[in-house]
């Protein structure tokens, strides 16, 4: 069911007209009807069809298979035309389990922790009331060869288990169902070991081939990889599936989904109502609904009437101004807004108010986010200054024109957008965007890459207020970029990693030096063509407190630029140098003595690093929260206690590969 549906109820329409008629009801009493009608009873679909009869004919035989391809994923450690710690590493049986360790073989996100929210980039959560109590971080989807009913979804982790927090499985029917949430407690004690993580699954009759696996880091310690997934289950006979599919199969199958939660439904189950269905059932029923459910709900009604007036008087809360009840109602999720709409007229005006749906985010919602709902919204949200449509539309449900008409309608106003993994967007989307929301400080565009790229972001350089630029994988041209830079002056952020090959970061560096030198992030992990003289540049930009460097310079050496930026940038907090193989033992020292404000150091896989460095270190930064040490070649067995002993004596989360690579 939809927010769309959520929001049709009782309290009117959206041009105001209400109705007499409960569509829950009329739902509740049809697929009775519609139940007895076809006599069946069991089988696999449970829609009260013929179906159900054929299937047990047929059932089938139980399969178990690995992922064919990868349709979409949020992010990947890995670059795309590389093999390495890349979400296509799922395809497949598994490669190193049941082994465990770093392997790049394997499917590797890029964060793990909170260090990330910790971060000066950090940002906050558009209408944070919509998330579950275990946000997801990060997803990915994959699809099978065969249709099953599923039973199992295996996940082979070999390094660093216990991201995983939702599976989804994607019908034929083209709903998404939640096969397994995890709970808090599910994180707790999780081995420190390779596993095969198969939870229960909820019991369900969908028909699916596709899965969408969804990551929380915030307790992981490091990153987490992930070797393959299988599904199990049950094929099911070609014919069943067409005859499904056929328009009487869907309505009847939706239907089924969405009946029974009206409010005469719940009034019958709290009243214990059951009808009798001995005889001609459909007669029965046909009967009571014309002649008796008027005179049931007068009924209802009186004895309510009676126990009001035999309580003591208390003020209800449709007593309250209008002001106070519009208050209570934004501290609530999407969802329950629409469903407040459903009470009463009274309540489904205030639930309608445009200054509910000044942020809006349907991010939470990306498997109920649909063009119909857009259209709903459009309507509601007038006021419109904050939108996040991440993750949302990846199966079509979401078309270009119709996102088009929503931008047009309630752009103008917008200060915040973000369309994170958007695959329905398109060049004429992207030309909206440059066109009417001119008024945008922050746009984040993260993975929103097609294959062939067909995204043309000339339009983007009318923006010229920009203070938060998030272009995370997502190819570009290097002269659009810069032209972007140049127009807008006020950028504090800037992530530009996984940007591609076509982007000379040294070209970059020296506009972000002369242009923005009130930038406060940059993220340029895995970028190119960055080189000391570009470091320079960068050094001019003197109110930097994060810098991610991380696997971007592979140069032997970097002369005297790492000391320019960390002389000329006293307020960094956060310095990732990832692989980066000209760091000396003298840019050590000057990390020490000049980095007293630095929280985050990441200096995994340096060589000829050695522990008298590190203890420098970890002396002279006494802000000092995480330091990355993992596959630093250079140190030896004996080493590792001793850092470990350093941990808790500076009170200093160090991370290093003999921890994370032992059971």
């Amino acid at each position: 069911m939809s927010l769309l549906a959520l929001g049709g109820g009782g309290g009117g329409t959206e041009d105001g007209s209400s109705s007499d008629t409960e569509p829950d009801a009329l739902i509740d009493f049809t697929t009775m009807l519609m139940e007895r009608k076809h006599e069946c009873t069991g089988g696999w679909f449970s829609c009260g069809s013929k179906l159900q009869s054929q299937a047990h004919e047929d059932h089938g035989y139980y399969l178990g298979q690995y992922v064919l391809g990868v349709l979409d994923f949020s992010s990947q450690y890995g670059i795309d035309y590389s093999i390495s710690y890349t979400a296509s590493n799922v395809i497949g049986r598994p490669a190193k389990f049941p082994a465990y360790g770093d392997y790049p073989e394997t499917f590797t996100m890029r964060t793990y922790g909170d260090w990330w929210q910790q971060a000066p980039s950090a940002t906050q959560e558009i209408q944070a009331q919509n998330l579950p109590a275990l946000p997801t971080h990060d997803f990915i989807v994959v699809y099978f060869e065969k249709f099953v009913v599923p039973t199992e979804v295996a996940i082979f982790e070999t390094f660093n288990p216990g991201g995983v927090v939702r599976i989804w499985a994607y019908s034929i029917t083209k709903r998404w169902s939640c096969l397994w949430e995890a709970t808090g407690s599910d994180l707790n004690h999780v081995p420190r070991d390779s596993r095969r993580f198969a939870p229960p699954l909820r019991k369900t009759n969908i028909i699916t081939k596709t899965l969408r696996i969804e990551f929380n880091h915030s307790r992981l310690n490091y990153y987490t990889e992930i070797d393959a997934i299988m599904l199990c289950g049950r094929t099911v006979p070609m014919r069943c599936m067409h005859q499904l599919l056929s328009p009487a199969g869907k309505r009847l199958a939706n239907t089924r989904e969405e009946s029974g939660n009206g409010p005469i439904s719940c009034k019958l189950r709290t009243l214990k109502f059951q009808p009798s269905c001995q005889g001609n059932d459909a007669v029965k029923l046909h009967e009571f609904i014309n002649n008796d459910l008027s005179k049931f709900l007068m009924d209802s009604r009186v004895e309510s009437e009676q126990q009001k007036n035999n309580s003591t008087t208390r003020i209800c809360l449709t007593d309250l101004p209008c002001e106070i009840l519009l208050k209570i109602l934004s501290y609530l999720d999407l969802k329950s807004l629409f469903r407040m709409g459903q009470v009463s007229r009274l309540f489904y005006d205030i639930s309608t108010q445009p200054l509910l749906y000044c942020d809006l985010s349907l991010k939470a919602y990306w498997q109920l986010a649909d063009s119909e709902l857009l259209c709903t919204l459009a309507r509601r949200a007038t006021m419109l200054r904050k939108l996040d449509l991440s993750w949302c539309g990846g199966f079509g449900e979401i078309s270009p024109t119709e996102f088009k008409k929503f931008l047009t309608q309630r752009g103008d106003n917008l200060t915040h957008l973000r369309l994170n993994s958007c695959k329905f967007l398109n060049a004429t989307c992207i030309e909206t965007v440059g066109i009417v929301c001119d008024n945008l400080i922050e746009l984040s565009l993260r993975n929103c890459t097609t294959n062939p790229p067909l995204l043309n972001f000339s339009c983007l350089a009318n923006l010229k207020n920009l203070e938060r630029l998030d272009l995370f994988q997502t190819a570009f041209e290097s002269e659009l970029l810069l032209s972007m830079l140049e127009s807008n002056r006020k950028l504090k952020h800037l992530n530009l990693a996984f940007c591609g090959v076509s982007v000379n970061m040294d070209n970059v560096a020296t506009h972000l030096g002369t242009y923005n030198t009130q930038l406060v992030s940059l993220d340029m992990w895995k970028a190119h063509f960055l080189s000391a003289r570009g470091l320079q540049s960068l050094s001019r930009c003197q109110q930097l407190e994060e810098l991610d460097l991380g696997w971007c310079m592979r140069e032997a050496t970097l002369g005297d630029s790492l000391y320019q930026l960390l002389y000329n940038c006293p307020k960094l907090k956060k310095l990732f140098l990832s692989a980066m193989r000209g760091i000396t033992e003298r840019d050590l020292m000057h990390i020490a003595t000049l980095g007293k404000n630095l929280e985050q150091l990441d200096l995994m896989g340096i060589l000829n690093i050695t522990h008298e460095r590190v203890y420098d270190i970890l002396v002279h930064c006494s802000k000092l929260k995480l330091l990355d040490l993992c596959f630093c070649d250079n140190f030896m067995d004996s080493d590792f206690d001793l850092i470990a002993d350093w941990s808790r004596l500076f009170n200093v989360d160090i991370k290093n590969s003999r921890i994370y690579n032992s059971s």
